[in-house]
């Protein structure tokens, strides 16, 4: 029995309308455009600024950019899944009102937490499943509502953020070489003081205290995180690239977490790449969590080719992390363009 490669066969992508750039945001708040583009590196964010939206709204938009550009029959989805940190509701899951809209009917569906390292986990989950042979397609979202938990009084971290969704189709195919070729993932469970948001759990329940202090937004220490990020994307990337004999000059392009752009910097000194070989779109969509890299790879499909290598790259609370090589299944100038 030959070999099935799990591959990404198409890309869809959403981000809501409203623009929150610097200008605006120092009106809100004590900071200003300098001051964020020198530490993150972002100019503006995009932000779902509708009532009664959330995560499942954008995931959805983009899910069905996807089915329309590959022109999948959605009668064939075996499932779904969503990873996010801003669920719609605790229960029941986003991907379950995904699929419900989408009018799936051959599929199930289920959520994926893993922070800002969502797409890399997930993505390595559907390719179990379409390697085991009985999957044959499997929509992954990566989707974020980043601005419900933000506190825009807080200056440390209201400008990092910002929402979006992006979806993929992953498949099987025999064709060798091709797909997710390798992945290192680790957990470090000392992060938990460093990056969470402390209430609307099982062990913080919501109340009036919780409400009053204001204790549903996220909470960022963020030189820990940084230092963190910046050591262990990087020697992710690196371990990655030398078990698989990858270098300056087979990479086409590293795909990291859009968190800050100091740390993406360092990923890419690190492997001695230029940063033309690097995708960025941290400067106008901020950091939409799980949604990062499928983002990345939405904006730039035109310029990907059959057979180029990239690493994936992520960190996220937890503290979760880890890096992917993965060969590219396509021509993604003549799907971008559809």
């Amino acid at each position: 029995m030959e070999k099935i490669n799990a591959i990404i066969t198409g890309i869809g992508g959403y981000v809501p309308d409203y623009v929150l750039n610097n200008e605006e945001l120092s009106r809100m708040v004590d900071t200003n455009d300098e001051w964020i583009m020198t530490r993150v590196g972002i100019k503006e964010r995009r932000i779902l600024t509708e009532e009664g939206l959330g995560t499942s709204y954008m995931a959805r938009k983009a899910a069905k950019q996807l089915l329309r550009k590959t022109g999948v029959d959605p009668d064939t989805i075996d499932a779904l899944i969503v990873t996010t940190s801003t669920a719609d509701y605790k229960f029941p899951s986003t991907a379950s009102i995904v699929l419900g809209k989408l009018g799936l009917k051959n599929a199930y569906a289920f959520d994926m937490w893993a922070a800002c390292c969502g797409f890399l986990y997930t993505l390595d989950t559907a390719a179990s499943m379409i390697e085991s042979g009985r999957y044959k397609k499997i929509i992954v979202i990566g989707a974020d509502k980043m601005s419900s938990v933000v506190d825009y009084k807080d200056r440390s971290t209201c400008a990092l953020f910002g929402d979006g969704a992006a979806a993929v189709l992953v498949e099987g195919t025999t064709e060798p070489e091709l797909g997710l070729r390798d992945s290192y993932f680790r957990t470090d469970g000392k992060g938990l003081p460093f990056l969470h948001l402390k209430a609307g759990g099982s062990v913080c329940p919501p109340s009036y205290f919780t409400v009053d202090h204001r204790l549903h937004y996220l909470y960022q220490e963020g030189r820990t995180v940084f230092r963190y990020a910046v050591t262990n994307m990087s020697d992710d990337c690196a371990l990655i690239a030398e078990r698989n004999g990858l270098n300056k000059d087979n990479i086409a392009f590293v795909v990291p977490h859009q968190a800050n752009m100091r740390i993406i910097e360092a990923v890419a000194k690190r492997l001695d790449l230029s940063m033309d070989n690097v995708m960025v779109n941290i400067e106008h969509l901020g950091n939409t969590s799980a949604a990062t890299i499928p983002l990345a790879l939405w904006e730039n499909e035109n310029r990907l080719k059959k057979g180029d290598n990239l690493i994936f790259t992520a960190f996220g609370a937890g503290f979760v992390h880890g890096a992917s090589y993965y060969k590219w299944a396509y021509d993604g100038s003549a799907a971008a363009a559809k």
